[in-house]
């Protein structure tokens, strides 16, 4: 049976048509939630103590929503495959966000179109853990684009990459350590907290980082980019981030757009000299779309060999 395609598309289709789902009836805001009060248990001190509160805090969760969703879903398999196709529907859809990813940039763009830089900064916070407040105009184009390139990754080639080996249960386990990663896996306050969040994160992402760096450079033959730039790029400095992860995305798509994109203080990506504009703004959503739709093509295929031979 083709099941899982049914899942799929239906899961693009509802991402597509009708984006995110507010807050309150939002599985990730859940989520998101159900770890700030657990932030609230942490030992206030000791680096060991808290690194460990961290790693039982991402295992037991991930468990926790994991597998009690995996058993309703096989239960609900077993009275009626309809409600077994929508409810896995809903729930992959919350495990990626395509649609949300474009608007989340086009709110950036269209902000700077009408000269509103300070609203501008501010929809940027939606996308980049950096402060915003004092940014100048070409570096919230260049934060836009570094997280259209990244995101491209986190929000749809990992959730659905997981979702072809190992079923709905690997998306939604991504997605558990991914949202504690965003939430805490950085340094400061949560550091030893977030440790583990962020290597295991780190290894969740290794495979589909790569895979979006190739897509992206794919993508940018189809739109017309420069990608021999961006295969160039990727290769010389998708190691001047201190994600190992991150830099293959970013470093693509600026070479693919012949720009640099820049953190100021963590890192510098030379794809190019061009002008930071919005046209490059709407180019990386363009090289986004077309490198999702190459992930789907392939997925959607996985799913059609699976049927298949299944």
């Amino acid at each position: 049976m083709m099941t899982g395609l049914y899942i799929l598309l239906g899961a693009l289709l509802l991402d597509l048509l009708a984006g995110e789902a507010p807050n309150r009836f939002h599985p990730v805001a859940w989520l998101g939630k159900f770890i700030s009060l657990q932030l609230k248990l942490v030992p206030a001190d000791g680096n060991v103590r808290r690194f460990i509160c961290g790693v039982t805090m991402v295992i037991l969760t991930t468990a926790m929503v994991t597998v009690p969703l995996y058993f309703l879903a096989q239960y609900l398999q077993s009275l009626n495959a309809i409600a077994y196709i929508l409810f896995s529907i809903y729930l992959l859809k919350n495990t990626f966000s395509l649609r949300g990813l474009w608007q989340a940039v086009q709110k950036v763009k269209t902000s700077l179109s009408g000269g509103d830089l300070i609203k501008a900064r501010w929809h940027t916070n939606a996308l980049v853990s950096r402060k915003t407040e004092d940014l100048s105009k070409g570096q919230v184009i260049s934060a836009a684009i570094e997280s259209c390139a990244e995101n491209l990754c986190d929000s749809f080639v990992a959730p659905l990459f997981y979702f072809a080996i190992f079923g709905l249960p690997g998306a939604i386990a991504y997605r558990v350590v991914n949202t504690f990663d965003a939430m805490i896996g950085f340094h400061g306050k949560w550091e030893y907290i977030g440790k583990f969040a962020a290597r295991l994160d780190d290894v969740l992402n290794f495979i589909p980082a790569r895979l979006s760096g190739a897509f992206i450079f794919l993508a940018s033959a189809i739109c017309s980019a420069d990608f021999a730039d961006s295969w160039r790029a990727m290769l010389g400095q998708h190691g001047k981030t201190e994600s190992p992860n991150a830099g293959w995305t970013m470093s693509a798509m600026a070479g693919s757009l012949g720009i640099t994109l820049e953190k100021p203080g963590a890192y510098c990506l030379n794809g190019g000299g061009r002008e930071l504009t919005l046209t490059a703004i709407t180019r990386s959503q363009q090289i986004l779309a077309a490198a999702a739709a190459i992930w789907l093509l392939i997925v959607t295929g996985v799913e059609v060999l699976v049927g298949i031979t299944g």
